[in-house]
């Protein structure tokens, strides 16, 4: 019996294993790709805001990287507003002209407060959790969107002694 091996069953084994490798490497990095992130600072993740007081009342801005926007009610309440339009999933910018939420792809058009004003979007815009800690900083955490079906002052935060 010749237990010699030849050089293409040598080759074909080495081809073979660097094939096996190959292909694990590629399945964990998709699926690490898959996997939802929950970084500091991250979509997916928390964003601690700064303090609250920076904010003036009446204001909508944008955090980029959290894909909402903070919105201060003219009553001193909060509310972090997804920026993915319910109707389907554009990115939905704030126009400071008309005050709404303005969706570029089919025309929807929301309030401050992400209810619907033009349709074709079923249902208001989507929240992400709000508090405010003890320090006074307001920490929005972007891991799971608040679905609504309306637009209830239940959602909204406020500082503690301004309500």
């Amino acid at each position: 019996m010749n237990t010699e091996i030849t050089r293409k069953d040598f080759l074909n084994l080495l081809w073979g294993a660097v094939g096996t490798v190959a292909f694990a490497e590629l399945g964990l990095v998709g699926l690490r790709f898959l996997s939802p992130q929950k970084t500091a600072g991250q979509f997916g993740g928390e964003f601690n805001l700064g303090d609250y007081t920076r904010f003036p009342e009446g204001s909508v801005t944008p955090v980029e990287a959290g894909r909402f926007y903070l919105v201060r009610l003219a009553d001193g309440g909060f509310l972090a507003v997804y920026r993915s339009c319910t109707h389907l999933g554009c990115a939905v910018p704030f126009d400071q002209a008309t005050g709404q939420f303005i969706c570029p792809c089919h025309g929807s058009r929301f309030t401050t407060e992400g209810e619907v004003l033009n349709a074709p979007a079923p249902r208001p815009l989507d929240l992400f959790s709000l508090r405010i800690n003890e320090q006074g900083e307001i920490v929005v955490d972007t891991g799971a969107p608040i679905k609504r079906d309306d637009v209830d002052a239940k959602y909204i935060v406020y500082a503690e002694g301004n309500s």
